[in-house]
């Protein structure tokens, strides 16, 4: 196989709302470059992309797949590597890693009218990372399709940025054909290579967005724009340049519309890519850093050491762990050894593939710009870099969502833990969104990711690669208790046994105590207690906190001043003399009107403007204390403190009440009293808890 030079690679993800076709796209993409012999559909489990069995039992994309292929058009011929994604919003991880990958992004949207949650996000995302797009309007097919309607949504939402790169040709409220506004020429769909003329009803609009697509063209180039002013014409080329340059600024996003399923448009879009889309050469160089720390670029040469990129893991059953990988400089041959910078260990790379789905086609070489997959690298993860060592550097990590979603998870059959936590640690190799943390409190292994259905699916993989089940339940809250006043109290333990006695006496004074968790004071004098049996009573007293006497859990803020007791010449001894302070312990906090302390939280909540009212009502609801609002370019940005007990599904709500436009931050705050009518039912939570785990 020729070497396939950066120029020549366009590496694009397809993302967007679930379900509007990014796979059925890419599948005719596939189709149409001659790289699979008939175009598979999602309903049937037969794509190329989604071939995990969860993905094709649910007809969803639940991960990132890659395949690449060879384009040739009237722009020239490229090197595809198509990212699918999913669009669900659990996987958003997903969509971040591919594009971190790709240079550029198709965004896929439906006709329905309005801009979609998910197409308003992608939008969003490559906007603010300044990611080169195109937008793909899909389902000219459907019933209810609506070109025009949805045209003007994303104009009123995304004004300037968005250029039309065709007029629609409708008949009966449907799209039929499009006239193409860089180059005038009409065409039907099905018949792409005939040409028609330009309908007499669209050619006074076919010149007003021409001269729009001018303008947007001009505005990327110093030179075109002196030329506009001028007022001389511009050739089609140098339109093609303008757009293309406003595409990598980011300040143009052409729309492109047609049907995936009935392979209508898609060739249209094809050349697109090619004309439009920027290739590695193109794009900015990577950022890292050096061995020093010292911020570094790496631009995309084929002559510069090795430079390569982990971007994704993936556990296939047959070749074992695959590392999809992107060359970002220099080229990777088989046979080599690199070194893993942010390991600082050593990788040979033994074999390298080209991927297209789940199947690979081995090569020798990859070069700059191309992304392929690496086969059992011992020590390296998503996230890695792998250089030469003559240049090592460590290539900056994208950032992933945070998890906001906590479930405690167990294995359905006693004896299986192990199995499962050892399945959970290696499927973060393949999804590093989620983690797996231990609630030191609670003694509960806690899944913490961004959605139920991540979650979920997270069990059912466990079930399908390692043949173990988990069952997930919701965490137990790691209340703490405390006392609100001050009180005497005594404990004793005396025991009389046929040998040796037992003996132990002593006197606590116990007292909240807000400057810290706990303080023990000697205050004994006289020699009531004799010294040597103290630290036995603070012993006694520190292995009584964790088992308040209201519902078991770790009792906070108190003081215990021990001032008086007695002992016995012979009995004494400090095992009495624990078990006396914890006797006293129990004695004392059952006087001292104990309470129950819960964890507060603080949230900052990001939702469009019209969900504000929503969010702040609902906040009042769970016990939420509002702390500011601040607006940020159409969003509005709440900040508040409320208790961990009433948002621990917030995630799933927040999605619900902002037809998932929100999203939150959360990080621990401090203890409160939790109010009294709330108590009994934590008493009884916790009782039930406890008997459970008997």
């Amino acid at each position: 196989m020729a070497e396939i030079l950066a120029k020549n690679i366009r590496n694009f993800a397809l993302i967007g709302h679930g379900g509007e076709g990014k796979t059925t796209l890419a599948e005719a993409i596939l189709f149409n470059a001659k790289a699979i012999d008939r175009q598979g559909r999602t309903e049937d489990g037969n794509t190329v992309m989604d071939f995990d069995s969860e993905e094709i039992a649910k007809k969803i994309s639940i991960s990132l797949s890659v395949a690449n292929c060879f384009y040739e058009c009237e722009f020239g011929s490229a090197k595809f590597n198509v990212i699918d994604t999913p669009g669900f919003f659990d996987f958003e991880g997903e969509m971040r890693l591919a594009l971190s990958a790709a240079d550029g992004a198709v965004v896929v949207s439906g006709l329905g009218g309005n801009v979609s949650v998910g197409t308003e996000k992608a939008l969003d995302y490559c906007i603010q990372n300044n990611i080169p797009a195109l937008l793909f309007l899909n389902g000219t097919d459907k019933e209810n399709a609506d070109y025009i309607g949805t045209m003007h949504a994303l104009k009123e939402k995304y004004t300037t940025k968005i250029a039309p790169m065709q007029i629609p040709i409708m008949q009966n409220e449907k799209m039929i054909g499009y006239v193409n506004v860089l180059n005038g020429k009409a065409f039907m769909f099905g018949d792409t290579k005939t040409q028609v003329p330009i309908p007499d009803d669209l050619k006074e609009e076919y010149e007003e967005l021409k001269l729009k697509l001018i303008e947007s063209a001009a505005e990327s180039d110093e030179e075109m724009m002196e030329k506009y002013f001028a007022g001389e014409s511009f050739t089609t080329e140098e339109i093609i340049y303008g757009v293309k340059k406003g595409v990598l600024q980011g300040s143009c996003i052409p729309v492109i519309a047609g049907s995936a399923v009935c392979n209508k448009g898609v060739y249209n879009l094809m050349n697109e890519i090619v004309s439009l889309l920027p290739s590695p050469a193109d794009c900015k160089p990577a950022e890292g850093v050096d061995k020093n720390g010292n911020p570094v670029e790496i631009p995309c040469n084929e002559s510069d050491p090795v430079c390569v990129k982990i971007f994704k893991t993936i556990a296939d059953p047959f070749v074992g762990r695959l590392s999809m990988f992107k060359v970002l400089s220099g080229v990777l041959k088989v046979g080599t050894t690199l070194k893993n910078t942010t390991k600082d260990t050593d990788e040979k790379i033994s074999t390298l593939y080209f991927v297209k789905g789940k199947k690979q086609d081995a090569t020798d070489c990859a070069m700059a710009g191309e992304i392929g997959a690496i086969a059992k690298l011992q020590n390296t993860v998503t996230g890695d870099t792998l250089c030469d060592p003559s240049r090592q550097v460590i290539i900056k990590q994208v950032e992933l969502p945070k998890p906001v979603l906590t479930m405690a998870v167990y294995a359905a059959k006693k004896g299986e833990e192990d199995k499962v936590f050892s399945g959970l640690y290696r499927l973060q190799d393949e999804d590093n969104s989620f983690t797996v943390t231990k609630n030191a409190e609670t003694s509960e292994m806690l899944l913490n990711g961004i959605g139920e259905t991540q979650l979920d699916l997270l069990c059912k993989k466990l079930k399908n690669k390692f043949g173990v089940e988990a069952v997930l339940k919701e965490p137990k809250i790691a209340y703490r208790e405390t006392i609100k006043k001050a009180v005497d109290a005594e404990g004793k333990h005396k025991k009389q046994s046929g040998g040796a006695g037992q003996y132990g006496h002593c006197k606590i004074k116990f007292s909240p105590y807000p400057e810290g968790d706990f303080l023990f004071v000697d205050s004994v004098v006289g020699g009531a207690v004799p010294r040597q049996f103290i630290p036995a009573v603070e012993k006694g007293l520190i292995e009584a906190l964790p088992h308040g006497v209201l519902a078991g859990y770790p009792t906070v803020n108190i003081r215990a001043e021990l001032y008086d007791g007695s002992y016995h010449d012979v009995d004494s001894k400090e095992i009495a003399f624990k078990i006396a302070a914890s006797l006293a312990f129990k004695d004392g906090c059952s006087k001292a009107n104990p309470t129950i302390l819960e964890p507060i939280y603080a949230l900052q909540i990001t939702v469009p403007d019209s969900f504000m009212g929503d969010i702040l009502g609902d906040m009042n609801k769970r016990r939420g204390r509002i702390l500011g609002v601040e607006a940020l370019g159409g969003k509005q940005i709440i900040s508040a403190e409320v208790p961990l007990s009433e948002i621990m599904k917030y995630a799933t709500d927040l999605r619900s009440m902002t037809q998932g436009r929100g999203s939150y931050e959360l990080s621990f705050v401090r203890y409160e009293e939790v109010p009294p009518q709330q108590i009994p039912k934590i008493v009884e939570d916790a009782k039930k808890w406890n008997e459970s785990k008997e």
